[in-house]
């Protein structure tokens, strides 16, 4: 399953600074200038989830595993990059291999930290990266061709939807926008369109301006409303902040935090908001052995989900031995759950829920 989130955005609004606050080390580049990531960056994150922990104490492990995200930090896009400005299509081709993006939005005002078109404008720096988005999309649409007369019935309905995406795209509208439907998405979903991906908005902040949350949040939501993406996931933080307490312990960072009234760090609603956006979910085992999250689609049966453990598993899957979470951590773990008849046994019908506690049987 494709885990993996680019981290885009115009040159010097914070990718790289999030990023090393993402690895807890310095990993990407930080300069005061254009390019100055030339390879893209690679972490894994783990996705934060306090579960594991409790259940770890539950059943009396000490090994941990958490569901995890990867993290793309890719150079920073400017106007014509689709033309091959800047650093170019090298970057957008990156960009096609990830199954989300984090678009980092600079709203900070800082005159030690040059803007790539000399002022800060959060609109017009959207813009010019949907833009690019667009025209690298318009190019991959333009280049399928009309099907031939012994073509199938499927194959002239693609080419339909691939015009339409084409006029919409010309029209200056995303995929995301388009409201194409279910089999639409499906029939154009081998092109990998970059503006047809989930997108995440990553708002970086001052630190003065995270003691303003209200005037933040309304700053942000005019930019959408201007943007006319109304509605859109997004979240906002300091990346300078964050890069500066990562080596905070947990409880230095909560106190830290509380001054401007932030229960967690923004690295942790990153991470879960990056999971959430991706349309995944986990499922929990618990064991002596280790406690762990596996990561599934919202929507899994229990056959695929036991697939995620292992394949073969899909095929030989018997039943699955599902508890709440609460509930398992309250009772004690599997034999007290069983005791209580708080256990169900589930068929190949049943669709996970986020935080099962669950004991997969099959006949391998």
């Amino acid at each position: 399953m494709n885990l993996s989130i680019g981290i885009v955005g115009l040159p010097n609004v914070g990718k790289s600074t999030l990023f090393n606050a993402l690895l807890k080390k310095t990993v990407a580049d930080v300069a005061n200038y254009p390019f100055c990531t030339i390879e893209p960056n690679v972490g894994i994150i783990e996705v934060p989830d306090e579960r594991l922990a409790k259940l770890a104490e539950v059943v009396h492990t000490s090994t941990l595993v958490s569901a995890v995200v990867e993290f793309y930090d890719i150079a920073g896009l400017v106007k014509g990059a689709s033309q091959g400005e800047g650093l170019g299509n090298k970057f957008l081709s990156h960009i096609r291999e990830v199954a989300a993006i984090v678009h980092v939005v600079r709203i900070f005002e800082d005159d030690n930290v040059i803007h790539v078109a000399n002022k800060v404008d959060p609109v017009s720096d959207i813009q010019t990266i949907d833009t690019e988005l667009i025209l690298a999309d318009l190019e991959t649409v333009k280049k399928q061709r009309e099907p031939k007369q012994n073509a199938t019935k499927d194959e002239r309905a693609a080419y339909e939807v691939i015009q339409k995406v084409k006029t919409n795209l010309d029209a200056g509208v995303t995929v995301r926008k388009m409201g194409l439907s279910e089999e639409e998405e499906e029939q154009i979903k081998h092109l990998n369109l970059l503006t047809g991906k989930p997108l995440l908005y990553v708002f970086n902040t001052s630190e003065d301006q995270l003691m303003k949350p209200a005037e933040v949040k309304e700053t942000i939501e005019k930019i959408l409303k201007q943007v006319q993406d109304d509605g859109a996931n997004y979240l906002y933080l300091c990346a300078k902040l964050e890069n500066e307490i990562v080596a905070f312990s947990p409880e230095e960072q909560k106190e830290y935090l509380q001054q401007y009234g932030l229960e967690e760090t923004g690295l942790n609603r990153l991470a879960k908001k990056a999971y959430e956006t991706l349309g995944l979910m986990s499922f929990l085992t618990a064991g002596e052995k280790e406690v762990r999250a596996w990561t599934i689609p919202v929507d899994t049966s229990a056959p695929l989900a036991a697939g995620a453990i292992h394949t073969d598993f899909i095929k030989h899957f018997i039943k699955a031995d599902i508890c709440n979470y609460a509930t398992f951590v309250e009772l004690g773990g599997w034999a007290k759950a069983r005791e209580a008849g708080k256990v169900i046994s589930a068929g190949r019908d049943y669709i996970m829920k986020d935080g099962d506690v669950v004991e997969f049987k099959v006949g391998v």
